[in-house]
């Protein structure tokens, strides 16, 4: 795996991020560190990254699992440490799985494995950081 990633130059704090997929992401910094607001942070991807690779994981399970899932939603809420390096302390991972006949029993394992096996993300943010989980289920029309 490879990304390269580039300063746009002298006039901010703008970054564009080439993936080896072919796939290019932005990122930017806020005002007050001479950033121009126009992207996400990079702290804020490393969170969307972890919400991706665990999603992933909790919808293939319950695929897999021969469960009608029909939607997965991850909300991540963190904490960071207030002296640098301002590493995540805390996050909670919200998860709003909706579907047909969802068994409670098959979400909670699908979240309980992609945290303790599967998400590569999240289990090194686990190194630094308080991870907790909950979740619901949406039954889908």
């Amino acid at each position: 795996m490879e990304v390269k990633v580039s300063w746009n130059g002298p006039s901010g704090m703008g970054f564009r991020a080439e993936t080896g997929s072919g796939h290019t992401v932005m990122m930017d910094g806020a005002p007050e560190a001479g950033g121009h607001n126009t992207a996400a942070r990079p702290m804020e991807l490393v969170l969307a990254g972890t919400g991706g690779c665990t999603a992933f994981d909790v919808v293939l399970i319950l695929k897999r699992s021969r469960e009608e899932v029909l939607g997965c939603d991850v909300t991540l809420r963190a904490e960071r440490a207030e002296v640098d390096p301002k590493v995540f302390t805390r996050i909670n991972f919200h998860f709003t799985v909706s579907g047909r006949n969802l068994k409670p029993a098959a979400v909670e394992r699908a979240v309980r494995l992609s945290h303790e096996k599967y998400c590569s993300a999240s289990i090194m943010l686990a190194k630094t950081a308080t991870i907790t989980h909950s979740f619901e289920i949406v039954e889908a029309a």
